[in-house]
């Protein structure tokens, strides 16, 4: 059984210790995680989420020289990747829920992806590191999504998409196939990407087109 803590103790993060919870149920043999609590420099130490404590903000986990494993439970890619470069030196598994439609043998996983409750990855597809897939969210054939990416719940992303680094999709949004998404783009809850998009825009509509550029 492995030490873990959660980063983040929003709704998300709440979220991902009801999957851990999940996780160690499914266990055929003994429970896989022992979650020791969360780090969240936004809510006062010793705050309790659920059964479970705030054990401090980062830096409680800059100074701890206990071994354990830590899971990012934040929607904002910049923010994950500030964070997973800070915090390099720990452990961070996949945590996927145990009814996610997903054939290890025709898709590869980075590290420290968070993969939640009815999604469906079919086949040949590539995620990378830090990647958040929501809720029932769907991923068509030979499609690649680059690492730090957050899906919100419901996302449909078609087969031959390329979802370069670091990009944000809102709950419910779709991207029709052999699109590429740029780089840090944002892409607003219910679009309907039709079209390429460009690095560091925000698109929302139906069709999605760029109203801003970040």
């Amino acid at each position: 059984m492995e030490d873990i803590i959660i980063v983040g103790a929003g709704g998300f993060g709440r979220e991902v210790g009801m999957l851990i919870d999940v996780i160690n149920q499914y266990s055929s043999e003994k429970k896989k995680y022992n979650l020791l609590g969360f780090v969240d420099d936004g809510i006062k130490q010793h705050t309790k989420i659920h059964e479970h404590e705030v054990l401090g903000g980062i830096d409680y986990l800059m100074n701890n020289d206990k071994k354990c494993a830590l899971v990012l439970a934040i929607g904002n890619p910049s923010i994950k990747r500030e964070l997973a470069a800070k915090l390099k030196n720990y452990h961070f598994p996949n945590i996927i829920h145990p009814n996610v439609s997903l054939n290890k043998k025709y898709v590869t996983i980075g590290t420290g992806c968070i993969i939640c409750e009815g999604s469906i990855i079919t086949c040949d597809i590539a995620i990378g590191d830090f990647v958040i897939v929501n809720l029932a969210c769907t991923i068509g054939h030979d499609t690649v999504i680059e690492d730090f990416c957050s899906f919100m719940p419901a996302v449909n992303i078609s087969g031959e998409v390329t979802v370069k680094e670091a990009v944000y999709i809102g709950t419910g949004a779709k991207v029709i196939n052999q699109l590429e998404i740029g780089k840090n783009a944002i892409i607003g809850a219910g679009a309907v990407v039709s079209k390429s998009l460009p690095e560091n825009c925000t698109a929302v509509g139906i069709p999605a087109k760029p109203i801003k550029f970040n």
